[in-house]
């Protein structure tokens, strides 16, 4: 597979600004969409130490696995933590996921795509967008979040790549590190 240099960094950096608290409730508990990435800010998800919220938001991956409902592969990658913005970092953290979806056959991106955007909804997930980017490829992007569960998933369809993909960036709301633990970056 053929990777161009700082391109999964750049997708994992422009996935992480559009999912910071993206229409996701706020630390108040309002329900009410954030209207912005810019002036949101993540929600808080509750305690847990970094592992058990890396745990927690593979879970969450997996579940939009059976979701994309087409024969296809996901890729093998591992869960981050990064920092709350504007939070202290030594008590406060995020996790995210970054994963790719290749179908069995290229033809089923369009499938997957649309049964994504039909079946979040359905799971407790809110679509706040579904749009072609502003590349040259003018790549299917669908973001949607989950209020409830405080995630916020990107997916990018990716039909020129080769293998054509759907690549997935699943991101938690901001974790509190148990008293008496630290939080652990990786």
């Amino acid at each position: 597979m053929k990777i161009k240099p700082g391109a999964p960094a750049l997708l994992v950096s422009l996935a992480l600004i559009t999912l910071t608290g993206c229409g996701m409730n706020d630390s108040s508990g309002s329900s009410a969409p954030s209207g912005s990435a810019d002036s949101a800010e993540a929600p808080l998800v509750g305690t847990s130490t970094s592992r058990d919220a890396a745990a927690a938001v593979e879970k969450v991956s997996s579940e939009l696995y059976d979701l994309i409902g087409v024969k296809g592969k996901g890729s093998e990658s591992r869960s981050g933590v990064m920092e709350c913005e504007g939070k202290d970092p030594a008590t406060y953290f995020k996790v995210f996921h970054p994963w790719s979806f290749y179908p069995a056959s290229a033809d089923q991106l369009d499938e997957a795509m649309e049964r994504l955007k039909a079946e979040l909804p359905k799971h407790g997930w809110k679509v706040v967008r579904y749009e072609p980017d502003t590349s040259q490829n003018k790549n299917l992007n669908l973001t949607a979040d989950n209020s409830e569960k405080k995630y916020s998933v990107s997916v990018v369809q990716m039909k020129k790549n080769d293998p054509p993909k759907l690549s997935l960036t699943v991101v938690s709301g901001c974790y509190q590190v148990p008293e008496g633990k630290e939080v652990d970056r990786f």
